[in-house]
C-alpha cells in the first residue's frame, strides 16, 4: 500500500491533476513532435502558459455530476443526461435562464476541439430525448470508433466505486457515444485502476491487477496487449520528450491509456511524468489528463505541481465536485 491519504485528497488529486495534465497537454494538442520542441524546447512542454483545460475536463466533470445525481441502479442514465448538458454546452455560447450545476458554468460553455464520435454520438440521444427505448433506439452509435473520448472522461467511475462496479459503469457509458468494444474496455479499464489507486493499491498492482482482468476475457485483448506494451516500455525507457512515440499517438482508446500507464509506472516524479506524457505528437491534452488523474488518485493533491494545480482553469469548482465525490463511496451491492 502507499503512504496513507484520505479519501478525499485522492480524489481532490484525481480531478484536479487531470484538470493540469489536460491544460499542459491543450497547448500543443494536434502539434508534431519538432514544432513542440522547436516552441517549448527539447526538454518539452514544462511550463503552463495558458490555463485553459479541454473537452476532456468538461466531460470528466459532466461524468462526476451524473454519478452525483444517480439513484442507485441509475447511474447510466444520470451519466447519459449529464453528458448531453455538456452537449447544450457546447451548442450554446453561454447558460440559458435557470441552468443548474454545471449547466450553469459559463466557463465550461467553451468549445475546446471536442471529439467528434462525443458530439454525434450524443446527438443521437439528444433526437430520442428522454424516451424510455433509448437504449434500443442508440444501440450501435459510432459502432466502428474506439477514440480517446471514452477514457479521458472515465475517472470518476473509479473514484466513487468498487474496481469492478467502475469497470462496469465506466464501459457501459461508453458504448453512449463510443460503439467499438475496445473503447468500452480501454474506459473501464482505466476507470478499474483508479478504483485501485483510491483503495491504496501501489501503482504497479492497481495496473496489474487490472490487466488480470482483461486477460480473463479474449475480447479485451486489444487493451491488454496495449497495457502490457507499456508495462514493458516503462521498465527499459523512463519517460522524457517523445519517448512514448513507440505506442502510439493517444487519439484512439487503448494508445491513450497506455501512453499514460507507461509515464505512470515509469516515474513517480510527478513533473517528469506529466512533461512526458504531453510531450509528444499526437492527443497531448488526452494522455495529460489520463495520467492526471491517475497520479492525483495515486499521491494525492499535494504531490501536484503547485504553480499548475494553483491556476488551472475552473480550480474552485473542480474542487466543489471533489468534495462530495469523496463525501460517500458508493458499495459495490449498490450497483
Amino acid at each position: 500500500m502507499t503512504q496513507a491519504l484520505s479519501r478525499h485528497d485522492r480524489v481532490l488529486g484525481s480531478l484536479i491533476g487531470g484538470a493540469v495534465g489536460d491544460a499542459l497537454g491543450y497547448q500543443v494538442e494536434f502539434d508534431a513532435w519538432p514544432f513542440i520542441a522547436a516552441e517549448f524546447g527539447p526538454a518539452g512542454v514544462t511550463e503552463m502558459r495558458f490555463n485553459r483545460v479541454s473537452d476532456d475536463t468538461q466531460m470528466t466533470l459532466f461524468t462526476a455530476e451524473g454519478l452525483l445525481l444517480a439513484a442507485p441502479g441509475g447511474e447510466v442514465e444520470s451519466v447519459r443526461k449529464a453528458y448531453l448538458r455538456w452537449l447544450n454546452t457546447q451548442r450554446e455560447p453561454m447558460p440559458p435562464m435557470a441552468s443548474e450545476g454545471l449547466a450553469a458554468q459559463p466557463w465550461l460553455y467553451a468549445r475546446r476541439a471536442p471529439g467528434n464520435a462525443c458530439i454525434s454520438g450524443l446527438a443521437a440521444h439528444d433526437r430520442v430525448g428522454d424516451a424510455s427505448d433509448w437504449r434500443a433506439r442508440t444501440a450501435g452509435v459510432n459502432a466502428n470508433s474506439k477514440g480517446c473520448g471514452t477514457v479521458m472522461r472515465s475517472a470518476p467511475f473509479g473514484l466513487r466505486h468498487s474496481p469492478a462496479a467502475a469497470y462496469d459503469l465506466a464501459e457501459q457509458c461508453s458504448a453512449l457515444t463510443h460503439g467499438h468494444p475496445t473503447a468500452g474496455t480501454a474506459a473501464g479499464a482505466f476507470a478499474m485502476i483508479v478504483s485501485h489507486l483510491v483503495n491504496g493499491e501501489t501503482p504497479q498492482r492497481a495496473v496489474s491487477e487490472t490487466m488480470l482482468h482483461l486477460r480473463r476475457d479474449l475480447g479485451r485483448s486489444e487493451t491488454a496487449d496495449a497495457l502490457q506494451r507499456a508495462y514493458m516500455h516503462a521498465g527499459t525507457v523512463p519517460p522524457g520528450p517523445n519517448t512514448c512515440a513507440k505506442l502510439g499517438e493517444g487519439w484512439i482508446a487503448e494508445e491513450a491509456l497506455a501512453i499514460a500507464v507507461y509515464c505512470f509506472l515509469g516515474t513517480d516524479d510527478v513533473r517528469a511524468g506529466l512533461v512526458a506524457a504531453v510531450s509528444h505528437g499526437g492527443d497531448s491534452d488526452s494522455t495529460g489528463s489520463v495520467l492526471g488523474n491517475l497520479y492525483g488518485a495515486a499521491y494525492g493533491h499535494a504531490a501536484l505541481p503547485r504553480e499548475w494545480s494553483s491556476q488551472v482553469e475552473g480550480r474552485e469548482v473542480i474542487a466543489a465536485l471533489a468534495g462530495l465525490l469523496s463525501a460517500e463511496p458508493v458499495s459495490e451491492s449498490a450497483v
